[in-house]
């Protein structure tokens, strides 16, 4: 789709893919709605894109979500809903915090589960919803097992929205790699083929107005993992112990 006039809302708007993806859309001539935590970063970034409508919330906080779907729903049907909120606390599972767990579980999980909940009351006939899993649900790898079970959930969770909510509604899910966040800056390994927030933005736009349900990048990267999770257990276990070192 052209995203000339379109209204979006997107979760997850402050920082990282969520700033750049809004920047890309604005620039491309969409109306957007930015949701976060940081109502200071979102009113910033509403300035760079255009005067953007800032509605603040919390996906670790359910009522904060559901104020806020009803104040946007109240402004008229959006085009398209985005959600990259998520929470990331790399550590061995003996070594994990369990609030940090129970947060983490709550806002990539439940918080996308409560967005998706959200999308038939603010979505036009045939809008997208698009939810953000990660190359990191694809397989298991370690000191990113909290992380990535949430991500394989989003994934799982993104491909039965697909058919039950078709054709009211365009469910996509984006993949991506590394990508140069504040996330990614909490390795202690070398990622490859890692890449910038703009680029990830350019990719995840250029999918969206296309037609395959899933958008992953870098290609490079990417397709060299889809191939690892189709190998059987006892070669690509092996395999998953030389990429972790």
């Amino acid at each position: 789709m052209g995203y000339a006039g379109k209204r979006i809302w997107l979760i997850g708007a402050s920082s990282g893919i969520g700033a750049a993806l809004a920047k890309e859309l604005a620039g491309q001539g969409a109306r957007l709605v930015l949701s976060a935590r940081n109502e200071d970063a979102l009113q910033g970034l509403a300035t760079e894109c255009g005067g953007a409508e800032v509605v603040p919330l919390d996906l670790a906080q359910p009522e904060t979500l559901r104020a806020a779907a009803e104040r946007i729903a109240a402004g008229g049907k959006l085009d398209a809903l985005i959600c990259t909120a998520a929470l990331y606390d790399p550590a061995r599972v003996v070594d994990l915090d369990p609030e940090k767990t129970a947060a983490l579980v709550q806002v990539n999980v439940t918080g996308t589960l409560l967005v998706a909940q959200c999308a038939p009351k603010v979505l036009r006939e045939g809008g997208q919803l698009v939810l953000f899993g990660s190359v990191a649900g694809y397989v298991g790898l370690p000191k990113g097992q909290a992380y990535s079970a949430t991500k394989a959930a989003i994934i799982n969770l993104a491909e039965t929205l697909r058919v039950e909510l078709a054709p009211q509604i365009d469910v996509r899910l984006v993949c991506p790699g590394f990508v140069r966040t504040r996330l990614t800056d909490k390795n202690d390994f070398t990622m490859p083929a890692i890449i910038e927030p703009e680029e990830a933005a350019r990719e995840i736009s250029r999918g969206m107005a296309g037609r395959s349900f899933e958008i992953h990048f870098p290609k490079r990267f990417t397709y060299a993992l889809k191939l690892l999770r189709l190998l059987p257990y006892p070669l690509a276990l092996r395999l998953t112990a030389r990429l972790a070192g």
